[in-house]
């Protein structure tokens, strides 16, 4: 029987009990997503263990998750449960669904499969005339060139030429975001309570202590948007987005391990004197 509390975490799948950074990384593409799926059928292909596809059903007229895993949907119809959410069994890169969804969302799984073109032409297929894809890829420099990183769950990876050139053969239009975990300094309007902020200005600093604006990191991650009408990537112009964790896990991690290095530091400083007492005696 699946345990509708927990999935066992393999490294391949993320899972929500997965703390500090993939947390960050994942559930910040997910609440990027709910901009864009408010009141719309939603297709959430590769969906795993089904956490992002509950998250999109609170505001989607409908969500339907789909993943090659027998016990991921298992265990997502088992842990959650809305009358608008539905899990089901299927092939990303054999999908027969034709004009039904308004949104497909599909984070994070291109770089697991080899035939990049033929999921692309089923979600082309599922999507209708005027919908609108949301797609996330490790970018591979950043990823595993550059640190010399091998994941051995990725099948194939893409550069953003490459992701681009793929996206420009199924879709008219194309619009990539960046994503990158970075330590920030948030200072906000305590009026203001919209919960929104517009005109959001960015600061950069150097090595050397000089400023400079914007954010000129290097992605780790791309997430594309694409669509055959440009009325849909209009209707969504945001150049940034930000996700806040409340429980702040991923400081709170850093915090920790700042404790343990001083007590660790302490230790050691004790058992060298320790050391020398004895040796001296």
């Amino acid at each position: 029987m699946t345990n509708p509390e927990s999935l066992e975490f393999t490294g391949e799948r993320y899972t929500p009990e997965c703390p500090r950074e993939m947390l960050y990384e994942h559930f910040a593409r997910y609440a990027m997503a709910l901009e864009f799926v408010a009141g719309k059928r939603v297709l959430d292909c590769a969906c795993g263990e089904g956490y992002g596809s509950n998250l999109l059903a609170e505001r989607a007229a409908s969500v339907l998750g789909l993943d090659c895993s027998e016990q991921a949907v298992a265990h997502a119809r088992a842990r959650y449960q809305k009358p608008n959410l539905h899990f089901d069994l299927a092939d990303a890169t054999a999908l027969t669904m034709e004009s039904c969804v308004d949104a497909v969302v599909s984070f994070e799984t291109l770089e697991h499969l080899a035939d990049h073109d033929a999921m692309l032409a089923g979600f082309k297929r599922a999507l209708t005339a005027d919908g609108l894809l949301l797609l996330s890829s490790p970018d591979k420099l950043n990823y595993s060139d550059i640190p010399g990183y091998n994941n051995e769950f990725h099948v194939k990876e893409l550069y953003r030429s490459e992701l681009e050139a793929l996206l420009a053969r199924h879709f008219k239009y194309v619009r990539l975001y960046a994503q990158k975990l970075k330590f920030q300094s948030v200072i906000w309007d305590v009026n203001a309570n919209s919960g929104r902020f517009d005109g959001v200005s960015a600061a950069n600093l150097h090595g050397d202590g000089r400023l400079t604006s914007g954010l000129q990191d290097a992605p780790m991650y791309y997430i594309a948007l694409a669509s055959d009408s440009a009325e849909v990537l209009e209707a969504h112009s945001a150049a940034l987005f930000l996700f806040s964790d409340q429980a702040q896990s991923l400081y709170e991690h850093y915090q920790a391990e700042i404790c343990n290095g001083i007590y660790g530091a302490q230790v050691i400083a004790e058992l060298r004197a320790e050391i020398a007492r004895l040796r001296a005696g």
